[in-house]
């Protein structure tokens, strides 16, 4: 059981967005973001912050045209980093189920790293977001990260309230669960089948 070379970077650039991407999952908290977009720099400070990951990310985007396309990107590619990094995936915890309150705002993130990607998103409404990230762009965050990564996730907000605290909640307990699945906890890759 060992955390040496679980890092990664990654670059990934389409017609409409350039996104670089280091992530270590043994050295952490530390790393930046510049994505052109405050709030979603934001939100990734919780990410590196509560997950205690290094990550760095540097995007460009088509924002005059809408933050979708960069915040769904930069989602792919933290998720591409995180397979990479997580390699053959032996000795990780492999689930985790934390919920994170943020004032009126509760939200319970599950996490298996299982190498089957999906994403099942049962929020309440969120009307507004963070600044320009909306519930609606959340949704296609944790869609990039999950199919890239290989998770299988569900996203269960349990108290709805002020919008920027149920994504910025979100958030902090995506990192939480990350943090704890990935954890090496054990020997052996954790199946029954020998491989995630």
């Amino acid at each position: 059981m060992s955390g040496v070379g679980r890092e990664a970077s990654v670059e990934r650039q389409t017609g409409e967005t350039r996104v670089r991407v280091r992530l270590g999952l043994d050295s952490g908290p530390a790393g930046r973001s510049a994505t052109g977009l405050a709030a979603l720099d934001h939100l990734l400070d919780q990410l590196r912050q509560h997950g205690r990951f290094t990550l760095e990310v540097e995007a460009r985007g088509d924002l005059e045209v809408d933050p979708h396309h960069l915040v769904e990107d930069v989602g792919v590619t933290i998720g591409q980093a995180l397979h990479r990094a997580l390699g053959d995936r032996a000795g990780i915890e492999r689930y985790a189920s934390p919920a994170v309150p943020m004032d009126e705002a509760l939200v319970q993130v599950i996490v298996d790293v299982s190498g089957r990607p999906l994403l099942v998103y049962d929020p309440a409404p969120v009307a507004g977001g963070v600044g320009t990230v909306t519930g609606y762009h959340l949704r296609e965050f944790l869609r990039g990260l999950a199919g890239a990564a290989g998770l299988t996730m569900h996203v269960r907000t349990l108290s709805i309230g002020d919008p920027h605290h149920t994504v910025e909640c979100t958030f902090k307990a995506l990192a939480l669960a990350l943090r704890e699945a990935v954890s090496l906890t054990g020997e052996g890759v954790p199946s029954t089948k020998g491989v995630l």
